[in-house]
């Protein structure tokens, strides 16, 4: 096998090199498509906890790139020549992205380690947020804090220095790692801000980060569990929020700085509605019971009002009242009916195989009572349910 392990990496000489030259040196055929390897890349295989670049070469799509034993596969979806000169194009705006989060994330780590001595122990770039494990919790309060810090770094747009320390060098330097590393160490260094081992791509000065916004935290495994955006994936963040409260505020009629209250009063408007409809429903269902005769046989309501809690009342008041089953359906026909049967004379555990094929349902539960949903018309429950003998 040829070893390719001295593919030039552009990316590490110039993280905005976008577009560039290369030879083809090696094309295989794959179960998906084909591998590329070129004498130079700007593409960045996936690391760091960073995603590979995607583009192309020539007219073939780059989907994924990978380095396996020092050697730069570029995975396409159509095949290459060998000895073929080509012109790559990396995706940039997917490149800048991923960038301005994964630098953010090294200013916000680094604050964080040097003010509380947490470590960062879990990193992932996902397509909505970045996610940043830490080794300590850290209250909501602390956070904001450490956000606005890692802001003012941005905004001091500080040079990044990095670059890879020889072994005696790499011996003196205090530096982030969660792995033991001992040869072809790459450091990103912000200075005053943090040091870490690091072999992604990054932007040249804190400035070009944006802004970093945390959007969530939670407690995870003896720690805190961090959201956070930066740079274009903020803005677009931002603009989906503000989006979102434009159309409550809308809805509402309440200005956008007040639809937090606005929707405290819906919600408590909702609950008074609720708890006047349960009080309502148990007056009704008592109105219900009262107008059902006592029979020897079964007992069958039917309703497109009550919940669920009124539904199950209903039939606790009717079962004394029937010599077979006291059964309320609520639906309709066209949307299907959920049930409750009761019965103090029948076994409904045993009974409801023989329920649920009379009225097309499924359901089951305890002795006594028995629910689930029915598909059959209203016509035909009662038609199987009046003359059904358990």
């Amino acid at each position: 096998m040829i070893s390719h392990d001295m593919t030039e990496k552009l990316y590490y000489q110039d993280s905005h090199l976008f577009t560039f030259d290369a030879v083809v040196l090696d094309c295989r055929e794959e179960k998906k498509g084909y591998s590329v390897v070129l004498d130079r890349t700007a593409f960045f295989p996936e690391g760091g906890g960073q995603l590979a670049d995607t583009g192309t070469l020539g007219t073939a799509r780059v989907l994924d790139v990978h380095e396996r034993g020092g050697e730069i596969r570029h995975y396409t979806d159509a095949p290459l020549s060998a000895g073929e000169r080509v012109n790559g194009r990396v995706d940039a705006e997917q490149r800048m992205r991923r960038m301005q989060n994964h630098s953010g994330e090294h200013i916000l780590s680094g604050l964080t380690h040097a003010a509380y001595g947490y470590d960062n122990v879990g990193f992932h770039m996902g397509a909505e947020c970045m996610i940043i494990d830490f080794s300590g919790e850290l209250s909501w309060e602390q956070l904001i804090q450490l956000e606005t810090r890692a802001n003012e770094v941005v905004r001091a747009n500080l040079p990044l220095h990095i670059w890879f320390p020889n072994a005696e060098e790499l011996k003196t330097l205090a530096y982030r790692s969660k792995l033991e590393l001992t040869e072809n160490v790459r450091i990103v260094e912000i200075p005053g801000v943090d040091r870490c081992a690091c072999c992604a791509p990054h932007v040249a000065r804190t400035g070009e980060v944006g802004v970093i916004k945390i959007l969530d935290a939670q407690r995870h495994r003896g720690g805190v569990r961090v959201s956070v955006v930066c740079g274009m994936d903020a803005l677009d963040d931002y603009r989906a929020r503000q989006d979102s409260v434009t159309e409550i505020s809308r809805a509402l009629s309440a200005k956008r700085g007040e639809v937090g209250e606005a929707v405290c009063r819906v919600l408590r408007e909702q609950q008074s509605m609720k708890e006047r409809c349960d009080a309502l429903s148990l007056a009704l269902i008592r109105y219900m019971a009262d107008a059902e005769a006592e029979t020897n046989g079964n007992l069958l309501v039917f309703s497109d009002v009550l919940g669920e809690i009124a539904q199950r009342e209903l039939v606790n008041l009717l079962t004394p009242k029937a010599g077979g089953l006291a059964a309320v359906f609520c639906g309709s026909d066209g949307a299907g009916w959920r049930y409750v049967i009761g019965s103090r004379h029948v076994n409904l555990r045993a009974a409801s195989k023989a329920i649920n094929a009379a009225i097309d349902g499924r359901g089951g539960g305890a002795p006594e009572m028995i629910q689930g949903s029915a598909r059959a018309s209203r016509n035909v429950i009662e038609s199987a349910l009046r003359v059904l003998k358990l």
